[in-house]
């Protein structure tokens, strides 16, 4: 009888014979064991040995003039929209929710996924995956409720999208407009590097 062979990450070679119903050539294999290199010893150092990418999440929200809504960041120059990094063990809506409560002061529902982005490195940042979510039609009683932490942002506004396309950062301005396009015809756009990537036919 033939005998199969595999590897299990943590538990080494598994032999199994006799599984087959019928004989096979002598030194038949139905598997063949696969050497890598650098192969790991143990599932620790194989989770350990995985790449890390740099995660961002931030949220579209409108009023209801279908201006969207923009902030100023008192760390750096020009306007963003309410978002941030993601963290550790952090799902990327809730990244939405914690900044727009830290720098919006209100509890904001997030929607769905409208755009993702895959930048490479450029300059002193490493790779990052960068997302867009739905954050809804802001009324104006929330408008008046506002919050910011002076320490982090100096101004929040609701402009047309063709301004908040001049005042966004170019990259962050072309991922906008993806998202104000799949708000409009229920899709989720992919880009990488600021151009989209296409479905196969």
């Amino acid at each position: 009888m033939s005998s199969i062979a595999w590897w299990s990450w943590g538990a080494g070679w598994i032999e199994r014979s006799a599984l087959l119903p019928f004989p096979t050539p002598p030194g038949d294999r139905l598997y063949s064991p696969v050497t890598m290199p650098n192969q790991p010893q143990n599932r620790a150092e194989f989770v350990a040995s995985l790449p890390r990418k740099r995660m961002a999440a931030g949220v579209l929200v409108m009023d209801g003039s279908g201006r969207v809504l923009v902030v100023k960041p008192t760390y750096r120059d020009g306007w963003l929209i309410p978002g941030g990094a993601v963290e550790a063990d952090e799902a990327p809506s809730e990244t939405c929710r914690r900044e727009v409560a830290e720098e919006l002061g209100i509890a904001l529902p997030v929607g769905r996924l409208l755009c993702v982005e895959y930048l490479p490195a450029y300059e002193d940042l490493t790779e990052s995956v960068q997302l867009i979510f739905d954050g809804g039609v802001m009324a104006d009683s929330v408008c008046e409720q506002l919050q910011l932490p002076p320490d982090e942002l100096s101004e929040a506004r609701f402009v047309p999208a063709e301004e908040a396309g001049r005042l966004l950062n170019p990259r962050l301005a072309v991922r906008a407009a993806y998202a104000l396009d799949a708000l409009k015809t229920g899709t989720v756009h992919y880009l990488e590097d600021g151009r989209p990537v296409a479905a196969n036919p």
